[in-house]
């Protein structure tokens, strides 16, 4: 593949699943709307939401690095469209390269960076509040976030390579067959919680306190964009989990298909139920959950992927 097709193909990954991402989170609200005897929007209303926001001015702080501000979102939504372009290749062609997963590990973490750049260029206040958290939080959720990572990379053989990885659980079954896959796929779970900025790890927006935290200076484009970011890892974070712990998805056959879409709704109705049951967590709760309870199943979980259980 040349540079143009390399392009051509993440371009054409870009408006995949930033479609599949808005509905997703029209799923995400529909469902939520329900369990609260509402409505809930139409199917189109996150397009019209992003349309809206792309028709208005973009206002930039007096006091705000203007390079940094302006650049922070196109740097979430690129690193967020190629985690879901690796993936796709995957899934599609079989190809992948050793270390992959560190990649993909890596390409999740690009998006709350860009936030803690953005919200820090603006200058204002609150903003500084809301990257204070968001860089707390980050730090939370990374570690146990690895562990779950490190147990199906150890049970297939100690590889960090998703096709290697999806050729051991066609062997031998899926991860999550395993005591250490249950303990890991439920880490991942609430891990994506926090970095998709879900209820109840959404700290570091907090309009209720914060006024939109992080992003209160952004408008027009530049807040779509980060919208649209959020909306990318609503579909390639629970995939990547499914890849992981569930055998992946079959695209060459419909039923392989429509498994595959089975799996990942899996994931999005555990993000709604927890998201839905929670209130919002202080900081310091947050922390001791992911520090406490989940690296320590975390550790437990490795250890038994290790005993190859």
């Amino acid at each position: 593949m040349n540079a143009v097709h390399v392009l051509l193909y993440f371009i054409m990954s870009l408006a995949a699943f930033s479609v599949c991402g808005m509905m997703a989170m029209w799923v995400d609200r529909k469902v939520t709307a329900r369990l609260q005897f509402r409505v809930g929007p139409p199917w189109y209303q996150n397009f019209a939401d992003f349309a809206k926001l792309a028709g208005k001015e973009t206002l930039i702080p007096g006091k705000a690095s203007i390079f940094m501000f302006v650049f922070a979102p196109v740097i979430a939504v690129t690193a967020a469209a190629m985690c879901g372009a690796v993936l796709l290749l995957v899934f599609r062609t079989g190809f992948g390269f050793p270390g992959d997963v560190i990649l993909l590990l890596y390409l999740l973490t690009v998006p709350s960076l860009a936030i803690i750049l953005g919200g820090s260029s603006s200058g204002n206040v609150l903003a500084s509040v809301g990257i204070s958290r968001e860089m707390k939080l980050l730090l939370g959720y990374e570690l146990p976030f690895a562990c779950a990572l490190i147990i199906p990379a150890v049970r297939s053989g100690a590889t960090t390579s998703l096709v290697e990885i999806l050729r051991f659980q066609q062997a031998n079954g899926i991860t999550l067959g395993s005591i250490s896959g249950v303990i890991g796929f439920l880490i991942a779970v609430f891990a994506l919680q926090g970095k998709i900025g879900l209820v109840p790890f959404d700290l570091a927006e907090a309009e209720g306190e914060l006024a939109g935290g992080a992003f209160i200076e952004y408008s027009g484009i530049l807040l779509g964009l980060f919208k649209l970011a959020k909306a990318i890892l609503l579909i390639v974070g629970p995939l990547f989990v499914v890849t992981l712990y569930f055998g992946g998805i079959n695209f060459s056959s419909v039923t392989g298909v429509i498994a595959g879409i089975l799996k990942y709704l899996l994931i999005l109705v555990l993000f709604v139920l927890v998201k839905n049951t929670n209130p919002r967590l202080r900081i310091d709760q947050a922390l001791k959950f992911y520090w406490g309870w989940m690296t320590l199943f975390g550790i437990i979980g490795i250890l038994l992927a290790v005993k190859g259980l």
